[in-house]
């Protein structure tokens, strides 16, 4: 977990991106059905809430500051979406069969392009036009938001701010205890 006293929110969603990223590449290679359920799981409610923060926190601010903003927010919903619809399978499909490894595939593919386009394009920019104090606030916020966000894909659900904002707490809450019920791994 970064520091969010000393670090800006491009640290923490950087951060975010390894994390998945690393229990991604754990589930290749696991072997056990229940080890690779729980990544599986751990893996999906992590990249949820992260996603939940940027559409909450990130969104706006691209919006604001970046030129072509809207369009920039536009494309990453539909990648946003795309990676809630193949998450949402994956968590229905058995971690032993081939349409695991398929949909598992698809998900590490998608998400490496989104993660490509932020953290070579999205954030530099973001970073040298929002204020540094502004940054840091916006740290605080997105760690907020992944505390409370839901825990698993609702690829129905808008992807909007103003939704993750009056719902999105009642959802994660909902969410949260599902996955207390059925012991369904979540950090």
């Amino acid at each position: 977990m970064t520091d969010t006293a000393r670090a800006d929110v491009f640290d923490v969603l950087i951060s975010d991106h390894r994390d998945v990223t690393a229990l991604i590449g754990e589930i290749w290679q696991v072997a056990d059905p229940m080890i690779r359920r729980d990544l599986t799981d751990t893996a999906i409610s992590e990249l949820v809430r992260h996603a939940v923060a940027e559409e909450m926190y990130i969104y706006p601010a691209m919006k604001k500051y970046l030129p072509e903003g809207e369009k920039a927010v536009e494309h990453d919903i539909e990648e946003h979406k795309e990676l809630e619809a193949t998450m949402k399978a994956l968590e229905d499909v058995d971690v032993s069969g081939a349409e695991f490894e398929t949909k598992l595939r698809k998900l590490e593919t998608v998400l490496a392009d989104h993660v490509q386009d932020e953290e070579s394009e999205q954030f530099p920019q973001l970073r040298r036009l929002i204020p540094r104090d502004e940054l840091a606030e916006l740290a605080g916020k997105v760690e907020t938001a992944k505390k409370l966000a839901p825990t698993r894909p609702h690829p129905g659900a808008p992807n909007s701010e103003l939704f993750h904002k009056l719902v999105g707490p009642g959802v994660g809450l909902v969410d949260r205890l599902r996955d207390k019920l059925t012991g369904r791994a979540t950090k």
